[in-house]
């Protein structure tokens, strides 16, 4: 039972890594597409959170902890925070960019855009 539990945070992370791609390659709009990516992006935050997770460990914070408690790595949620940033800002450019297409090219449909001139 502990070997499912060990193993099941990386199979969550990789079956939304593989939903979002599918998503991604079946998408007709631009906004499913972006949402598709922010699921895909979810998927590393499992993944992180899988990674730095330490069984009966405590928050790193180490002012009134005896030496050789176990504690989780900061590290790993510092990575975290720098994805939410990213995805986020990822997220919010690629949505503009759609806004712009469908003023521009009258469709979110990738295969319906009018070729744009520069």
């Amino acid at each position: 039972m502990t070997d499912l539990l060990s193993v099941l945070p990386y199979a969550v992370a990789g079956w939304l890594l593989l939903w979002g791609l599918y998503g991604i390659v079946t998408s007709k709009n631009l906004v499913h597409l972006v949402i598709c990516l922010v699921v895909m992006q979810s998927a590393t935050y499992v993944l992180l959170l899988a990674i730095g997770y330490k069984s009966g460990a405590v928050a790193p914070v180490y002012a009134d902890m005896p030496p050789g408690t176990p504690a989780v790595d900061p590290l790993v949620q510092a990575l975290m925070l720098t994805d939410i940033v990213v995805e986020a800002t990822v997220a919010a450019l690629l949505l503009a960019l759609a806004v712009q297409a469908h003023e521009r090219g009258g469709s979110l449909d990738p295969a319906r855009l009018a070729r744009l001139k520069g």
